[in-house]
């Protein structure tokens, strides 16, 4: 199958770790640590991402002491660069490219369920992997 064939549901990492936004911003270094991961979501009340806290965040909280107490609201990026299950692989490579990114949260298809959710998560070796 090609690229263009293929579709992010195909690829995806299925299982997205998430914390409330009210979480402390210290835990999450943590999680990020034992799970072995670069980003988290950050989810409302209902599931729904609110934005996306990654390890470069976490230095904003380890360079500034003063930020030791926060929560993952303060220093959360509100800006997720997301997209749907039903993508092509194409598609979603010429998106990364284009932004400069090697990640994208996908997101659950609006209409099926609740939308906005995190269902996945793409990085660019994902679609690497399948170039034949």
């Amino acid at each position: 199958m090609t690229l263009s064939e293929l579709t992010v549901k195909d690829v995806m990492t299925r299982g997205v770790i998430s914390v409330p936004i009210d979480y402390p911003a210290m835990e999450v270094a943590k999680i990020m640590a034992k799970q072995n991961v670069s980003s988290i979501a950050v989810i409302d009340e209902n599931g729904e991402v609110m934005g996306m806290i990654a390890e470069m965040d976490m230095l904003k909280i380890i360079l500034d002491e003063s930020l030791m107490d926060t929560t993952v609201e303060d220093i959360m990026n509100y800006e997720v660069q997301s997209v749907k299950p039903s993508t092509s692989l194409k598609e979603t490579a010429e998106i990364m490219k284009k932004k400069g990114i090697h990640r994208l949260l996908v997101l659950s298809e609006p209409g099926v369920g609740a939308s906005y959710r995190p269902v996945g998560i793409l990085s660019a070796s994902d679609i690497i992997s399948k170039v034949k």
